[in-house]
């Protein structure tokens, strides 16, 4: 078994001004860096085998900033990447959100679905078991990112993950069985 704890990136300057940023990589605004900073010292003490994020900064950097101070190994991985919005990338969140719903299984234009988001994180949950059997991950993500944990280790079907009201709380605990 896997034990993983997923955190969500910090603020950006995007979500600071209500815009959906799918694979644009926005930096973290101050706001941002200081809840990176925050989040290091809620697992101070704690040990993880590595700590997983996407390889769009807002995401990494998150990480970089939050253990900066401990020897983690912090591995960045494309497969954990937000959604694709294609051409919605960077519109307003009023705009995007509601059409989460549409793109379950249809992808947005020029861009992709919430089942090939789960493809890729089942991807990266299998590689998960055969390399850290026993072990205690941090995933550092997107909201994406969670969804295919719930889809993937919780089995609840993606149409009512995308369309659920999200809610921000300091990490959420999944076990991966191998």
């Amino acid at each position: 078994m896997v034990t993983i704890i997923f955190e969500p990136h910090s603020t950006t300057k995007d979500n600071e001004a209500h815009l959906s940023s799918g694979h644009f990589d926005i930096e973290l605004s101050e706001l941002g860096i200081k809840q990176s900073k925050e989040l290091g010292e809620r697992y101070k003490g704690q040990q993880f085998d590595a700590i997983f994020c996407s390889d769009l900064q807002r995401s990494y950097k998150t990480a970089e900033i939050a253990f900066a101070d401990r020897n983690f190994k912090i591995i960045k991985d494309a497969r954990l990447r937000e959604c694709n919005y294609g051409d919605l990338t960077q519109h307003p969140s009023t705009e995007v959100e509601p059409a989460k719903a549409e793109h379950i299984t249809v992808p947005f234009p020029n861009g992709e679905s919430y089942e090939q988001c789960d493809a890729r994180m089942k991807s990266f949950l299998d590689d998960l078991k055969k390399n850290y059997d026993g072990k205690k991950a941090m995933i550092i993500g997107h909201r994406a990112t969670q969804y295919g944990l719930e889809h993937a280790i919780n089995g609840i079907p993606a149409k009512d993950i995308v369309t659920a009201p999200w809610k921000w709380q300091p990490g959420w605990e999944y076990k991966l069985k191998v």
